[in-house]
């Protein structure tokens, strides 16, 4: 027996580090598109935003797919969303050497990249990860989220290289065969199911044997049912994902708006990235498992909503870096948080829905926010109006959060229950 425990903790480590893997190869079709923009458009006379339209068809793919494939993950096992998603980012990066239509191109990014690609990825394999951990689960989930910053801390230094090299369809080309050979052998990991929360205990305490005593595994309720929780939570990330699309999509031009070099505006965007890394490796850990999801939640979204509204004054190199760095660290923790959150309040076999529904109200949210501050620069000539209004939209979440944990009630290490209707 005690053999066996100790091979669901071996295991799960390579499921750790086979989900993050997954994540950091497959965002790299988030950078690619950016890195060839020019090329795209200079090549087949296309205004940019042809190839700016298929990067945000990719996150609204993404977050619809999320909720299927969320379905799929509680319904038919954790396999099914990472094979999916290996055959469709491999086969996607393949077609796009192939398009001459921007019409292709969107169906690309839309279906492949987005719906069957991210959307088999992100929300499944976070909400996976937390069905094999009962303690450190916010510092699993954390890391396993801190692929996609992690791949857009490496893939466009890689892409710019290669392409610089070989030309964006033979950089298209590569990295569809790269996918392919590092994702379908990952697929293999997933085959197994995570155990029944009691073996999982039995399993911890072993591991725990001759160690100080730790905290156990954290189960907490509403006094309200989980489908209101559920609605609750999709109404709370628009607010806050509103407010992170709008640096992630402006930061750059606003930097150089304000007089620095196009060198200054990218290692900014870095540094930030940098910085969400690190919060999704350490810090959500240390706050989710400590206090709790919904704690570490209006801490990240607190230190968002500040830094937004630091940013409309924000004017030299080292403001922007630190403000940057700040924003980072606030942004990066807010949706692993989320998927931590669903698992301790909500029942464990449907974390794979719950996670993908949230998640895209988030995707949307994100996209309706990158869109709104363009939209609002050109009106106002500055990016000051649709920031305040970002952290105006923040706040709202920091609002429901807040109520959230006025109604919030320990559950101890008991098993879940139905929600209070």
């Amino acid at each position: 027996m005690a053999d066996h425990l100790r091979g669901i903790l071996r295991f799960r480590f390579y499921l750790l580090v086979a989900s993050t893997t997954l994540i950091f190869v497959a965002s790299g079709s988030l950078f690619l598109i950016s890195v060839t923009l020019k090329d795209l458009a200079a090549e087949f006379g296309w205004p940019r935003e042809v190839p700016s339209l298929a990067f945000a068809l990719q996150f609204l793919g993404g977050g619809c797919g999320g909720m299927v494939m969320g379905y799929a993950l509680d319904r038919l096992g954790a396999v099914v969303p990472p094979l999916t998603a290996a055959v469709s980012v491999a086969s996607g990066a393949v077609l796009t050497v192939f398009v001459e239509t921007p019409v292709q191109l969107y169906a690309i990014y839309l279906v492949l990249f987005g719906f069957f690609g991210q959307g088999s990825l992100y929300a499944p394999m976070l909400a996976n990860i937390a069905r094999w951990y009962e303690r450190r689960r916010g510092m699993v989930v954390g890391i396993v989220a801190s692929g996609q910053s992690l791949a857009g801390i490496v893939w466009p230094a890689v892409f710019g290289h290669v392409v610089a090299w070989i030309g964006w369809r033979d950089g298209f080309l590569g990295f569809g065969i790269f996918a392919a050979c590092v994702m379908l052998p990952l697929v293999a990991v997933f085959v197994r199911a995570p155990p029944p929360s009691g073996t999982l205990a039995e399993a911890e305490a072993l591991e725990k044997d001759g160690r100080k005593p730790g905290r156990g595994p954290r189960r907490s309720r509403m006094p309200f049912s989980h489908a209101r929780l559920q609605i609750i939570l999709c109404v709370a990330i628009i607010g806050c994902c509103i407010a992170m699309a709008m640096p992630l999509a402006h930061l750059i031009s606003h930097a150089t708006d304000k007089g620095l070099a196009l060198t200054n505006a990218v290692e900014i965007l870095s540094v930030t990235l940098m910085a969400a890394f690190v919060s999704r490796v350490i810090v959500v850990g240390l706050l989710a498992d400590r206090f709790g999801a919904l704690w570490a939640l209006f801490f990240f979204s607190g230190v968002q909503a500040i830094t937004l509204g630091l940013l409309t004054f924000a004017g030299t190199v080292y403001a922007l870096y630190i403000v940057g760095i700040g924003f980072g660290l606030g942004y990066g923790g807010i949706f692993p948080v989320y998927a931590i959150l669903i698992r301790e309040y909500m029942p464990p076999m449907e974390a794979g829905r719950r996670t993908g529904l949230v998640f895209l109200f988030g995707a949307a949210a994100m996209g309706f926010g990158s869109w709104f501050a363009g939209a609002l620069f050109d009106a106002t000539g500055d990016y000051v109006l649709p920031f305040l209004i970002g952290v105006a939209a923040n706040a709202a979440n920091l609002a429901i959060v807040a109520a959230l944990l006025t109604r919030h009630r320990p559950g101890g290490d008991e098993e879940f229950a139905p929600g209070v209707a």
